[in-house]
């Protein structure tokens, strides 16, 4: 096949569609039970609805879920963090304040790849000592307000292409409070990824330096001018995201030129063109997306079409599966061992998870008499599944730790 024809059937895996249509087909193989790795017990699914239903009513009793973004992490104690400092800032127009949220938004969601059971942020306002992406999201508010990104002391709250090409090693253990006594898995991977951003960003003025030096806030003035009528689908946010920052990824597969990210091989996936055997998931630009989506409500541009995303192939939400039967491996020596991110297993597990999402989406609504539009699997997600995977976690394993183990580089998980 020509070159230019690999690279179109590139381009069909960086959408959400093309990861909502192979995880589906994964389930569909996993019903007539042709996988290698996980079988499936589907009737138990009623169970994990009457689980996250009532996860979700502890949190939300009103049913008032909002999105699941990075912007929960920015609350703590009640106190929403981000908007006490962005309230008392003068900004010169609601592009400006954009332009910042969406650089605080993608650095801090390049961050939030598993910390690891140890790993705490000893937050200087509340004294707490908080973990995982919680406290993955405090860290990097603390560092964002704190000008560590900003070529400018005068104006901390912006992200520089060139201070982010030359972060250090040093300067994310001081920001993220690492040390011997308190370790973070995949440090380098996260150093490693922002330099990345920071050299794309700058090597590209014309997407993220419009109307300032280059930023990775520079995208919303690019989303901002592919709406129409003032609306954007959510889809296209994602594929922004995934066609501009699509490089800074560590090197993993490519077709015809172009990289394809968070995007794995599994030999039960099979087509008739060049993309055979890839399974594009793309968690971490996803939940960047739904991240942008209230920057870009706030600035005046409707999001329509939120629940063309899918849901995260992560941990919490894939553990959720596994830990209340729905998913079986179907060799118990795969509960003890260790796998890596590109591991069939790990493949496996992810796309069925981003598949029974939405199937969980469904029996949700279906009991609830809502429909996408009032219960959009970004509630689902926030209500939700999140919370009930990390509950039955914490029910299960002493740390906490999902039932899957896999070995963190810092830039999928």
């Amino acid at each position: 096949m020509p070159a230019d024809s690999d690279a179109s059937a590139a381009l069909t895996l960086l959408s959400a569609a093309a990861v909502r249509e192979r995880a589906h087909r994964m389930l569909a193989l996993a019903l007539d039970d042709e996988l290698p790795n996980f079988r499936i017990y589907p009737e138990k699914m009623d169970g994990v609805v009457d689980l996250v239903l009532q996860t979700t009513r502890d949190s939300y009793p009103s049913f008032q879920v909002p999105f699941h973004s990075r912007w929960r992490h920015f609350v703590a104690n009640n106190a929403n963090r981000w908007a006490a400092t962005a309230d008392q800032t003068r900004w010169k127009d609601r592009s400006a304040r954009a332009r910042a949220e969406f650089d605080l938004a993608i650095v801090s969601v390049f961050l939030d790849a598993g910390a690891g059971p140890t790993w705490r942020y000893r937050d200087p306002k509340s004294g707490l000592a908080i973990g995982r992406s919680e406290g993955l999201g405090l860290a990097s508010l603390g560092m964002f307000e704190s000008g560590a990104f900003s070529a400018n002391p005068r104006d901390p709250l912006r992200a520089d292409a060139d201070v982010l090409a030359n972060l250090t090693l040093s300067d994310l253990e001081r920001g993220l409070q690492v040390s011997g006594e308190n370790p973070l898995v995949g440090l380098q991977g996260r150093v490693d990824l922002l330099r990345s951003l920071g050299k794309l960003v700058a090597s590209k003025s014309d997407i993220f330096g419009r109307h300032d030096t280059p930023r990775p806030g520079g995208l919303f003035d690019r989303l901002a001018a592919r709406a129409e009528n003032g609306r954007l689908p959510a889809v296209v946010i994602l594929s922004e995201l995934l066609q501009q920052l699509g490089p800074i990824w560590p090197s993993r597969l490519t077709l015809g030129g172009i990289a394809l990210g968070d995007c794995w091989k599994h030999p039960a996936l099979v087509t008739d063109d060049a993309t055979t055997g890839l399974v594009p998931l793309h968690k971490l630009s996803q939940w960047l997306a739904y991240s942008l989506i209230e920057p870009l409500q706030a600035a005046g541009i409707e999001v329509i079409d939120i629940d063309g995303l899918t849901g995260l192939a992560e941990y919490r939400n894939g553990g959720l599966f596994v830990d209340s039967g729905v998913l079986a491996f179907r060799h118990e020596a795969d509960a003890q061992r260790e796998h890596e991110v590109a591991a069939v297993l790990v493949v496996e597990w992810r796309a069925l998870t981003v598949a029974l999402l939405d199937r969980l989406a469904d029996g949700m609504r279906k009991r609830l008499g809502l429909d996408a539009v009032s219960l959009p699997l970004a509630k689902v997600l926030e209500g939700g599944s999140w919370a009930a995977g990390r509950r039955l976690a914490r029910e299960r394993r002493a740390d906490a730790s999902p039932p899957v183990k896999v070995i963190s580089d810092g830039t999928v998980f």
